[in-house]
């Protein structure tokens, strides 16, 4: 038994509509191709002239005082604004030092907090066992008096309360 076996048309043998419909396609991709290679020469075209306006010499190495650079600043505007700048720098330095000195202090003082707190709780705990253990032992001796009064030793029983004077 052999495979049946796919008809492969070949691109001569196409209708004619065929033809022209890829021919069409073809025509699209090679103006989309145009299109985009031309966006490509542009931007290469912006690029290098920016390349090149970085690249070119300074006219002298020492501006002339009250000259203006290209970014239209004098030598003088630009000295003060470094001197500005590094004095905003200085300040921010030391208010960044005061604020982590805070924050370092008010870390310790929250960990003397806790530690008190601890110790604070800790001593309640132990009164508290303390005032529980004591307690818990005066109502056994009470427990057992009661127990031996009503089995008879009268030694153990409570003694009568004093009743209070006749009032007239």
């Amino acid at each position: 038994m052999t495979a049946p076996r796919a008809e492969v048309k070949l691109s001569g043998t196409a209708a004619p509509q065929e033809r022209w419909a890829g021919r069409d396609m073809m025509e699209g991709y090679a103006s989309m191709n145009r299109n985009i290679l031309a966006a490509a020469t542009a931007l290469a075209l912006i690029a290098s002239g920016q390349a090149m306006a970085f690249q070119a010499e300074p006219e002298s190495e020492a501006p002339v005082a009250g000259k203006t650079l290209p970014d239209g600043t004098t030598p003088e505007e630009r000295s003060n604004t470094a001197r500005l700048n590094a004095e905003q720098a200085a300040r921010a330095k030391a208010e960044n030092v005061t604020y982590e000195q805070e924050v370092s202090a008010a870390a310790q003082q929250i960990a003397a907090d806790q530690a008190a707190f601890a110790e604070e709780t800790a001593a309640y705990e132990a009164e508290k066992a303390r005032v529980a253990a004591m307690s818990a032992e005066e109502r056994m001796k009470w427990e057992a008096d009661v127990a031996a009064c009503k089995a008879g030793d009268v030694t153990r029983c409570a003694k009568p309360a004093s009743s209070p004077p006749p009032q007239p």
